[in-house]
């Protein structure tokens, strides 16, 4: 009963030829038949989520986006790509895909690709599938790789930051940690 008119399709204009073909025949005899559906087109990346340096976030940061974080974050971040810049402080754990540090991480790093800047500094563990730690960089915490480092973790994961917080500042301060030990 209806037929489908050109007006319609991409390009063509109102002014086109009216509609004198028999229904059956198709809008575009030079498209095939299989082309007729439009075919979806891949969604546009959108640009990552900046926090600007004036900014300070108390609470957790969850996407499955990208951000930038240049100001403060007290809180755990969880995100498809995150960048730390130079100024930047984030207290808490960071799950992503890819980290890169540029700034400062006190907490856990778990990524599948984690890069530390020259000018990064981390005190915390980094699980990683692939890590590049460039010259310069400060690091205190263990490193270890795994296969899937976003993976959740059971309740070893709480009881390991304690032993790691004494490591740490006997690295820091081997003279101190003697004292106390």
């Amino acid at each position: 009963m209806f037929s489908k008119s050109r007006i319609n399709e991409p390009g063509a204009k109102p002014t086109d030829e009216p509609s004198a073909r028999p229904a059956s025949e198709p809008a575009t005899p030079s498209r095939p038949a299989s082309d007729s559906a439009p075919t979806p087109q891949p969604k546009a990346k959108p640009p990552a989520s900046t926090l600007s340096q004036d900014l300070t976030i108390v609470g957790n940061i969850k996407t499955t986006g990208d951000i930038q974080v240049e100001g403060t974050v007290e809180g755990d971040i969880r995100a498809h790509l995150l960048t730390v810049g130079e100024g930047a402080t984030v207290k808490g754990e960071v799950v992503a895909d890819d980290v890169v540090v540029n700034g400062r991480i006190v907490g856990r790093v778990r990524g599948l690709k984690v890069r530390l800047t020259s000018t990064a500094r981390v005190e915390g563990d980094i699980i990683h599938k692939t890590i590049a730690i460039e010259s310069g960089a400060h690091f205190e915490g263990s490193v270890q790789r795994r296969d899937d480092p976003l993976a959740k973790e059971g309740s070893s994961g709480k009881g390991g930051g304690g032993a790691r917080a004494g490591t740490t500042q006997a690295q820091a301060n081997p003279a101190s940690a003697d004292a106390n030990g």
